[in-house]
């Protein structure tokens, strides 16, 4: 049993450590495609598959981070070492041309992909399977992962206002230099528990394969960045693989319950798959279309498209914690409140939200720019419908996922966002168009017909998640935790 004052202890050291950790990482999701166009002067269609090979291997590398993360080295350990590789990445960043831009988002890869699992794993290890305070640690966590993005959204806007590339990207180190500092006077909070490496005798032999692993990593990604066909090719086989990989570990299972509970997980990781694709177009087709197709001014004054991004900070930020509170209320009352309901929601939500932009573009002005209201109301949908999703997926996998592989089914669930980020691409690229043009009169139709056809995706695939719900409860086999009242 895990005592409430390490708990506590704990989850605050985890929060901080994910607020300063999320810096630098929030300043090349915002910027890479603008910073590609803008600062070196790359095509459009370029800049977004690049920018989608990114945002897919630092998901899809968390599978890996998985792996090294508890068997090789601790989660606290391998937290430290990607903090000084994000931290290396944003200076080579610094000095501005194509090569350097290989080579520094290749480093930080190396250090964000592998890392970030490690937050939430130590996370997991905090409470019991069935502890449902995990959920609410998650949501705060989450908000204050949000919180750190707002503040490299908002230093992004300023400097790319201003084209002061070099500028934003050593700022970016220093939030990563912060949060290493911040781990060494938490360590000892934050040590793994039963997993295959702090078990193991031989620790030095499983430290120099990590560290050779991480080493050969950096030189692969430098390649695949630079071919980004061949990355997306890749990372759609890697996540077939993986789904297959889950389905005979269901398969295997030794009991039934925990059986159950994984064919679950790999039904709701599909399911969020449509999700994170509409998601995952923000920084690629979504800020191309906001800077060519949308008015840029609210109430007055310039709004530069990193900041466009803080509607989703501000939403998590605020809707974090009073998700949290709203959920304990409800479960004290008796209500249950499944996966299979927050899931539906989240599709739900942004499926709406994507319905508003051929609204706006319908409602264009003669030079075809639509209001930023429009573009507005559709980032509150999917802030709103990822309150539902994320921070809930993560607590999932304490819940379903027996101790031994919670860190493989941690990657597979982070890399399912990997998977929909050569999706967005796919679909950002078709919603550009196949030439350069970036005149709003030519490109909204493409636009138009592209969020539409999301739009529909989500809204159908929450229609069948709603249909499953009776199927997927007795597959969770979820406990009450009051005696009477409805299930969600």
């Amino acid at each position: 049993m895990i005592t409430d004052v390490q708990t506590r202890k704990g989850c605050r050291a985890l929060l901080l450590m994910q607020l300063f950790s999320m810096l630098g990482y929030s300043v090349l999701y915002s910027t890479l495609v603008l910073y590609a166009t803008q600062g070196l002067h790359l095509s459009s269609q370029y800049a977004v598959a690049f920018t989608g090979g990114f945002i897919a291997f630092n998901y899809t590398l968390h599978v890996l981070g998985g792996y090294i993360g508890g068997r090789l080295l601790s989660y606290r350990g391998l937290f430290l070492i990607g903090m000084l590789l994000q931290a290396l990445g944003c200076l080579v960043l610094s000095h501005i041309s194509v090569h350097t831009l290989l080579i520094g988002t290749a480093i930080f890869l190396s250090g964000c992909g592998l890392n970030v699992i490690c937050i939430n794993c130590m996370m997991t290890q905090l409470f019991d399977p069935h502890d449902k305070r995990r959920e609410t640690a998650f949501l705060w966590n989450y908000s204050g992962m949000n919180f750190g993005f707002f503040m490299g959204f908002s230093v992004s806007g300023y400097f790319e206002l201003r084209q002061d590339f070099h500028a934003l990207f050593v700022f970016a180190s220093f939030g990563s230099l912060i949060s290493f500092f911040l781990t060494l006077f938490f360590w000892k909070y934050l040590g793994d528990k039963n997993t295959y490496y702090s078990l193991a005798k031989k620790k030095k032999r499983k430290i120099a394969y990590a560290m050779l692993i991480i080493i050969a990593l950096i030189s692969a990604l430098t390649w695949f960045l630079a071919h980004a066909h061949a990355s997306n090719i890749l990372i759609a086989i890697a996540g077939v693989v993986v789904a297959f990989l889950i389905a005979f570990l269901a398969w295997k299972e030794k009991t039934i319950e925990s059986s159950k509970k994984l064919w679950a997980f790999l039904i709701l990781a599909l399911s969020s798959l449509i999700f994170w694709t509409l998601y995952q177009m923000a920084p690629m087709g979504l800020t191309l279309f906001y800077v060519h197709n949308v008015s840029h001014d609210f109430l007055g004054i310039t709004i530069p498209a990193q900041w466009t991004q803080n509607i989703n900070t501000i939403v998590i930020v605020l809707g974090g914690p009073l998700m949290a509170a709203m959920n304990r209320r409800l479960r004290e009352k008796g209500y249950i409140i499944t996966l299979p309901f927050q899931f539906t929601t989240a599709l739900l939500c942004i499926g709406l939200g994507y319905l508003l932009l051929p609204i706006g573009i319908h409602y264009a002005n003669a030079q075809g720019i639509s209001s930023i209201g429009w573009f507005i109301g559709t980032y509150l949908m999917q802030s709103i419908g990822e309150l539902f999703i994320s921070p809930i997926g993560y607590a999932m996998i304490g819940q379903l996922i027996p101790a031994r592989i919670q860190a493989f089914a941690m990657g597979t669930w982070m890399m399912v966002t990997g998977v929909a980020a050569t999706l967005s691409n796919y679909f950002s690229q078709k919603a550009l168009g196949m030439t350069a043009q970036t005149n709003p009169l030519l490109t909204n139709g493409t636009f138009s017909a592209a969020f539409f056809k999301l739009a529909l995706l989500a809204i159908v695939g929450s229609i069948i998640v709603f249909f499953l719900r009776p199927f997927l409860h007795r597959l969770i086999q979820e406990k009450r935790h009051a005696p009477t009242g409805p299930k969600m």
